[in-house]
């Protein structure tokens, strides 16, 4: 950080600064986001590494006593009703809000589910927390960086570093949260690790208001594109009546199948929004066809998440089952196993960066680079196949770093991947709705990733192995296919790598 009193002056959403205060060489407002991020994803991975043990623990063990596939389904549907919601939240904040206030709503909508888990017991603190944290987790996301953006001139030489700045909050929030409310859990029960999550927001929230005005200006202050008044009150119901919808269906359906139903209505919503795109008389010929090729793209996108979000599922019971979670000097939480990967991303993110500069055209196409991910996410998988006999919490601690490792590196060949490649296939009518067809994608996945980890029996070496085997054989099989179909989806791109 830097200030300077005098020199060159710049400009903030266009207006003059005789006075410049820097992050890091970028507008100060970005230090104020940065924060807020950082807090968010504390609390949303903080919750992340405890709520699958909550759901599957005995009460004795301060949990809900359920089922562990129907804990895996419960955690793969909220999983994806985040990133379905981030698509909700974009358009609140085109339309009626705009990104700043959409932002301080969805921070005190995750506040209070944080608040709802740690302080209101069994099953309605469950309920109410995980839809109020899904919900605003979500519309935060599109919020902050809608702001993080708005600080930036369109052809601005910084933009991209602010964005890899920001990248950075969010994977330091999430290292550091799963280790702080693991410690809480272990020491004082669950409802500790919850309510350090709900601090952690709430710190998030006091610095953002408190730096507001100072930082940020007026940049999102306005909706981009209003609703007319007399929509607004239909708006308003009509948001009301989607939210005790999503509630009623949620008691309604059993809760082993919550999962497979997100990931549905997760591509329902992918298969509206891209026909609408299809048919429009706004999209040229060369559109249609980058459609076409998206497709593909879009299939083997899902498949690689419903595998590497089980992180979050499978890697989760895995590690509470079956892993020696002693370091000799200590014995550790099993949600510090989610903390690993944001560790491996710091480290890796800035060589794939060096890498892809370095060898510009000469790079792979984005298929070849998506093949290489998902066979590079099973051979993720095969350390499992060599600790599948192992007796309950003796598989050395090594084995799970490993296999983190290898999924980091399939993340990071098909995480920044996709998302630039949903930026220069879109229309130029449909910039933003491409972007929220990746995020659908990813959607799908962990929702799915919820689905397949009931079928994950860590008491049965056979089963075990079936298990192991399929998911590899899943990789390595869309792998292998959109390798081989790369050539014509790159002609359908039209110039687009």
């Amino acid at each position: 950080m830097s200030k300077t009193d005098s020199g060159p002056s710049s400009t903030l959403m266009g207006r003059e600064q005789t006075v410049t205060r820097t992050f890091f060489g970028h507008p100060w407002g970005l230090a104020n986001l940065f924060g807020v991020e950082m807090w968010e994803r504390f609390s949303f991975y903080g919750l992340q590494g405890l709520v699958l043990f909550y759901l599957y623990y005995s009460s004795d063990d301060g949990g809900l006593g359920l089922s562990e596939s129907v804990a895996t389904s419960i955690v793969g549907a909220y999983g994806g009703a985040v990133f379905l919601s981030s698509i909700a939240g974009a358009w609140i904040s085109d339309r009626v809000f705009g990104a700043e206030k959409t932002l301080v709503y969805s921070a005190v909508m995750i506040m209070v589910g944080h608040l709802s888990l740690a302080l209101v017991p069994g099953f309605t603190g469950l309920i109410v927390g995980l839809v109020l944290i899904a919900a605003g987790s979500g519309a935060l996301k599109t919020a902050n960086s809608a702001l993080v953006g708005a600080l930036y001139h369109e052809q601005d030489p910084k933009r991209d570093g602010g964005f890899s700045l920001f990248y950075m909050g969010v994977n330091i929030g999430a290292l550091i949260g799963p280790l702080v409310t693991g410690v809480l859990w272990k020491d004082m029960g669950f409802h500790w690790g919850f309510g350090v999550a709900a601090a952690g927001m709430a710190l998030g929230l006091f610095q953002y208001i408190l730096m507001r005005k100072s930082t940020l200006e007026n940049a999102g202050a306005h909706a981009p594109n209003p609703l007319p008044s007399d929509g607004r009150g239909k708006a308003w119901v009509g948001a009301v009546t989607l939210v005790i919808v999503v509630v009623g269906i949620s008691l309604l359906i059993p809760a082993s199948h919550l999962s497979t139903c997100a990931a549905v209505i997760a591509v329902v919503a992918a298969v509206y929004f891209w026909q609408d795109m299809y048919r429009s008389s706004l999209v040229t010929r060369t559109e249609k066809n980058r459609l076409l090729g998206f497709v593909p793209m879009f299939v083997a996108a899902c498949v690689f998440w419903s595998i590497y979000q089980q992180q979050f599922t499978m890697v989760a019971l895995y590690a509470d089952k079956k892993l020696n979670l002693s370091w000799g000097f200590m014995d550790t939480p099993a949600s510090w196993v989610q903390s690993i990967n944001p560790i491996f991303i710091v480290l890796l993110a800035p060589v794939f960066t060096f890498m892809w500069d370095r060898l510009g055209v000469r790079q792979p196409s984005t298929p070849v680079k998506f093949g290489m991910a998902a066979m590079l996410l099973g051979c993720g998988l095969v350390p499992f196949l060599f600790f599948v006999g192992y007796a309950d919490h003796t598989t050395p601690y090594y084995m799970i770093v490993v296999v983190l490792f290898l999924f980091t590196l399939s993340e990071l060949l098909i995480s920044p991947v996709g998302l630039s490649m949903a930026t220069r296939l879109a229309p130029r009518a449909y910039p933003a709705r491409m972007v929220a067809m990746w995020n659908l994608t990813v959607a799908v996945g962990t929702a799915l990733a919820g689905t397949l980890a009931g079928f994950y029996n860590p008491n049965s070496t056979d089963d075990s192995t079936m298990y192991f085997v399929a998911m590899i054989g899943a990789c390595v099989a869309s792998g292998l296919v959109i390798v081989a179909v790369a050539l014509p989806i790159v002609k359908l791109f039209d110039g687009v790598k």
